[in-house]
């Protein structure tokens, strides 16, 4: 009995001791009391000395005996050792039984071994063992697993037509799988069969299929089966009712979420840091930030011991949408008050200074995480070297580069890109080379943007070739070039007035089944009209809307300009017109660039009727058109106009001065 209580307590130690008084005083002890032992020892080899003392001594293994053993090698990831043990129990006696099959198949189930799991399930008949609910189970789990639901229910439909009774926990199984494929049609079906058997769902049912209906985005078959349990006297777990929540939370249901949480404490469950954080997240995607914080802080309150998630979900807001302000007193707070070590949110306040070029918050940052032995990531100096860039600081930027690595880290192709682009900004294109070649050296593999911002260094020094030759080995090295790549091909051989070779280069992205976007068009667009033939820019355009191609604003505007500069007012017109009926904002500046060419090219009637239809739509004058309207109708005497005009000036609150 003192053996046996020390066992039971985990006290193995103490159970040795007593063991070995008991030899000296010969007494025998039982195979409950070794089995006890044993139980307790088989994670550790210590568990052989006391299996061969049993075998030693004349106490005889029982069936459990084998099973720990059998238990034992397999939680030690002795597997071979497991089945071999299996064998050699079988050859010396009929001891084997269905636990220790049971143990193996499980563990090779969990290994994703199913068939052999099978095998060894075939072989419990030819021992002469019937396999009972749990060995069933075991195996209908492990197809369940692997996605093979059909066999799974196979062996569900033969454990019957064995004898064996199918349980809750066999249907509880198939239900998971069913919602591991996302079939929740399936484990309707399944659910409907347990009630025809008089077997009632618990709370592993319910969870099961919440968190399956959530998955597949049924959030409110989800809460119809939450209001049902709550009728039972159920509740759901807390990953449940985390799934719930998310589902609501992505949906945009954040109001739902929020009345959903709040009546967590009627069924006595107490939220814990992942509930609060889908709520922190969901408010946050929805803007409402502050909402987040308040929530954040009844979080901590609660001394619920908040987690980073939740963090950067507020931080990322801040600094995303929030004012830069803001951003830094939430970080502050975190950071000094809750003594947080998190580098992702240092990288995130880090960026955000960055995007605006603020240098001095930049560093100093970086030298607080010094400060606190906290180790900057490749992100973190990746987001540095931008913000000097932005800056315009480029040669203390590149400075960053050698940073990175006496720090152990190794620039990535974001950081050489980065620095690439800069330099090519400048013109400096030495420099932007002379970092490819750092690049190469270093085995870092350039991206689509590398090479994008390579052909623009090349077509800033003219060599346009040299930029086609590189769009043709992205080919050949697998990265294809996707539309900004030859965008800015394009654009460079446009200025050039080059506009065949751009056209050509345009038919080339279809080749390669590469649609251009509208951004490109813009760029045709506007080369056609600066240095070709106008007729064919309004070919190009028809052609593009009879396909019923979106282009944007700009291609319109620019076709625009072009025709009142060539003087035909009334294809402009007509675009103008085909512009507002595209849906497209018009506003003062594109009335008054068609106003100003007119005007320029003397054509003041003209500009009369765009000033009409600029009052007809309701958009107010300015100082600016007027001044040039009124300009150009003294300039050809047109005195009429000029009284015609002055009283829609001070209609719209303009004094003429």
């Amino acid at each position: 009995m003192l053996t046996f209580t020390y066992s039971r307590s985990e006290m193995v130690h103490d159970a040795l001791f007593v063991l070995s008084n008991m030899k000296k005083l010969k007494i025998r002890a039982s195979i409950l009391t070794y089995n006890s032992l044993l139980y307790n020892l088989r994670h550790f080899d210590i568990m052989w000395g006391i299996y061969n003392e049993i075998t030693d001594g004349k106490v005889h293994p029982s069936e459990q005996t084998d099973s720990i053993i059998t238990d034992g090698l397999w939680r030690q990831s002795l597997f071979q050792e497991a089945v071999e043990f299996l064998r050699e129990t079988d050859r010396k006696d009929t001891r084997t039984n269905v636990v220790s099959f049971n143990i193996l198949m499980s563990g090779f189930s969990k290994l994703g071994y199913v068939d052999i799991s099978k095998c060894f399930f075939c072989l419990m008949f030819k021992c002469g063992l019937l396999p009972d609910a749990y060995s069933y189970n075991i195996l209908i789990h492990g197809l369940c697993v692997a996605g093979s639901i059909e066999e799974a229910l196979e062996f569900a439909n033969d454990m019957e037509n064995h004898g064996v009774e199918s349980d809750l926990v066999t249907h509880n199984i198939i239900v998971k799988g069913f919602r591991l494929l996302g079939m929740m049609g399936g484990a309707g079906k399944i659910l409907q069969r347990m009630l025809q058997k008089g077997l009632n769902p618990d709370i592993v049912t319910y969870n099961i299929l919440v968190c399956g209906h959530c998955e597949v985005g049924n959030v409110d078959e989800g809460l119809k089966l939450h209001e049902e349990m709550l009728s039972q006297g159920m509740r759901l777990s807390n990953v449940s009712y985390s799934f719930l929540l998310r589902s609501l939370c992505k949906s945009g249901r954040v109001a739902e979420g929020l009345g959903l949480f709040y009546r967590l404490d009627n069924v006595f469950l107490k939220p814990d840091h992942m509930i609060y954080s889908i709520l922190v997240h969901g408010l946050c995607k929805q803007g409402e930030v502050e909402r987040a914080i308040q929530l954040y802080q009844q979080m901590c309150m609660k001394r619920v011991s908040p987690k980073a998630f939740a963090q950067r979900s507020i931080l990322w807001t801040l600094c995303e949408k929030g004012s830069i302000t803001e951003a830094r007193n939430f970080f502050d707070r975190i950071i000094n008050c809750e003594f947080v070590d998190d580098i992702i949110l240092y990288n995130m306040m880090i960026h955000r200074y960055a995007k605006v070029g603020a240098i001095q918050e930049t560093t100093q940052l970086y030298m607080k995480l010094l400060e606190k032995q906290i180790a900057p990531s490749l992100v973190t100096f990746n987001s540095i070297i931008y913000g000097f860039c932005k800056a315009g600081i480029v040669a203390d930027a590149r400075r960053w580069l050698g940073i990175i690595k006496v720090r152990g880290l190794i620039p990535n192709a974001i950081t050489y890109t980065t620095l690439m682009n800069a330099f090519c900004e400048e013109g400096n294109t030495q420099a932007m080379f002379e970092l490819l070649g750092d690049m190469e050296a270093r085995d870092v593999l350039p991206t689509h943007v590398t090479y994008t911002v390579i052909m623009k260094g090349l077509c800033k020094q003219k060599k346009l070739q040299f930029s086609v030759r590189l769009l043709k080995q992205m080919f050949s090295k697998g990265l294809p070039p996707d539309e900004i790549a030859y965008n800015t091909v394009i654009q460079s051989f446009c200025e050039a007035q080059l506009l065949k070779i751009s056209i050509l280069l345009h038919n080339q992205m279809f080749l390669h089944n590469l649609k251009p976007s509208y951004v490109t068009y813009n760029i045709l667009i506007d080369g056609i009209c600066r240095y070709g033939n106008l007729r064919n820019a309004d070919e190009l355009l028809s052609s593009l809307q009879d396909q019923d191609f979106q282009l944007s604003k700009v291609a319109y505007t620019t076709l625009i300009k072009a025709h009142c500069a060539k003087g035909d007012v009334h294809k402009a017109v007509i675009l103008f017109s085909k512009m507002m009926d595209m849906g497209f904002e018009i506003s003062i500046r594109d009335y008054s660039a068609v106003i100003n060419r007119l005007c320029k090219n003397c054509l003041t009637k003209d500009a009369k009727l765009f000033i009409r239809a600029m009052i007809y739509n309701g958009v107010s004058l300015d100082h600016q058109v007027c001044s040039v309207v009124l300009r150009s109708f003294d300039h050809v005497g047109d005195t009429n106009s000029i009284c015609e005009l002055l009283p829609y000036m001070m209609k719209c609150g303009l004094l003429p001065v």
